[in-house]
């Protein structure tokens, strides 16, 4: 949780999420490109009639890449009879948090203290992001979709 705007930065082995390790390489996803070049990836899975979005990844921010592939991914959603497209960011990732919320995602849910329990797995995740914010919940995101 935490790279580019959302959650893990490309190549990031797993990422761990309400008490799960999740390894993103093994799921459906998304890639945006310009010309050759990746520019943007995001990777979800789809549970019974919820699909998440687990990562989300662009190289810049404000072109509209993370946006097609929110886009790219409700599509998806909607043909396989999905009800919602839901995702757990942490309490420091402002630009995702304003990101989701700019697309009709509301906040949903909040854990308390999460990160203690996903250190445990994943000990590598900081204590503190790059903006001074200290990295300690998780909030969960939602977009319901319509079902016509």
């Amino acid at each position: 949780m935490g790279g580019g705007f959302h959650q893990v930065p490309l190549g990031s082995e797993i990422v761990v999420a309400k008490g799960r390790v999740i390894r993103p390489a093994e799921l459906g996803g998304f890639a945006a490109f310009r010309g050759k070049d990746a520019v943007g990836l995001l990777t979800y899975q789809i549970e019974g009639r919820d699909c998440e979005i687990v990562t989300l990844d662009s190289i810049t921010e404000r072109e509209g890449i993370g946006m097609s592939l929110v886009e790219a991914v409700k599509e998806r959603a909607k043909a396989k009879g999905c009800r919602r497209i839901w995702l757990i960011t942490t309490n420091d990732n402002l630009n995702a948090l304003g990101f989701y919320q700019k697309r009709c995602f509301r906040l949903i849910a909040l854990y308390p203290n999460a990160l203690e329990a996903s250190r445990k797995l994943k000990p590598q995740i900081s204590m503190k992001a790059a903006n001074g914010i200290p990295i300690r919940d998780e909030l969960e995101l939602e977009l319901e979709l319509s079902s016509r």
